[in-house]
């Protein structure tokens, strides 16, 4: 009653009242604390994440510049063109490798790179598959390490043995064989045994060469010079009905050889410009250049 009378009940509640709000106050920045802490928490360990991936991008990125500056700088180490008597050496060369069972790797490669190939070249596998379609050669000491272009092609395969494994006839003209030239306005076959000619067969054939201004149109102009090439391929294609020997060998303009994929055994472009004869001699020099690439 004393306290009624002096005005401290009133006094009281309001001080109950205010300690309880303080209570109130002192949770929440309790509560706010402890979230900032977490948050803080959070922030770190997602810069933490964000360093070791800004380390992993840079470690990649670093990895695959090294790569490209290795495949960049992969070069074959030396390039020839072999033929006759050098070529009859090296393939000589290659015949004599022994190195007991399973260390020598042949492969004629087509087109994709066998995983034998990768195997055997390891990195510098590409450098394979750059000089396809091509014989390739290795040996698990990494003493021959090659790849040879083949006018003569097997079908693909790649097997490891005690040494190189090969046919020469794949290389060398050794036997009887067919070879012609053709070019959009020239035919030229020979007959071989060996690098021996036995026959010969050429004739040229009149293409226009360029547009008249005058006459007629363009469109026309070509039609007429496509009548000529149609004519002349199939004149071509009676000329090869005649020959005595095979395998047969078409080599000559990539434009024309298309139409001759069906009835050769090995179609090839070659640059050889002239009369029927000469032009042939030198086709046969073409054709049976092999292209060396030390690797």
């Amino acid at each position: 009653m004393l306290d009624e009378l002096l005005g401290r009940a009133d006094l009281k509640e309001r001080i109950a009242e205010l300690e309880e709000d303080k209570r109130h106050l002192e949770r929440q920045l309790e509560a706010e604390q402890e979230r900032r802490a977490d948050a803080a928490s959070a922030r770190q360990e997602a810069q933490q994440r964000a360093n070791r991936l800004e380390d992993r991008i840079a470690d990649l990125e670093g990895t695959v510049d090294r790569l490209q500056d290795e495949e960049a700088s992969l070069d074959y180490r030396r390039r020839e063109q072999l033929r006759d008597e050098r070529l009859t050496a090296v393939l000589d060369r290659l015949e004599s490798v022994d190195t007991g069972p399973e260390g020598a790797l042949t492969a004629y490669v087509a087109d994709d790179t066998p995983d034998a190939v990768r195997d055997g070249f390891g990195k510098r596998a590409t450098l394979v598959s750059e000089a396809t379609p091509c014989l390739a050669v290795t040996d698990d000491a990494g003493l021959v390490s090659a790849t040879l272009s083949v006018p003569a092609p097997p079908d693909p395969f790649a097997e490891w043995g005690d040494g190189f494994q090969f046919d020469r006839t794949w290389f060398e003209p050794d036997a009887q064989f067919t070879l012609a030239l053709i070019r959009s306005d020239l035919f030229a076959m020979g007959e071989y045994d060996g690098r021996e000619r036995t026959a010969f067969h050429g004739f040229d054939s009149d293409l226009k060469s360029q547009h008249s201004k005058g006459g007629f149109s363009q469109a026309r102009f070509e039609r007429l010079r496509d009548e000529q090439i149609d004519s002349h391929v199939d004149r071509c294609l009676e000329a090869l009905d005649e020959r005595t020997t095979d395998p047969l060998y078409v080599v000559g303009e990539r434009t024309v050889l298309t139409e001759f994929s069906s009835v050769a055994d090995v179609t090839a472009t070659v640059d050889a410009t002239g009369d029927p004869e000469p032009a042939l001699n030198d086709a046969f020099r073409d054709f049976w250049t092999v292209q060396l690439r030390a690797i």
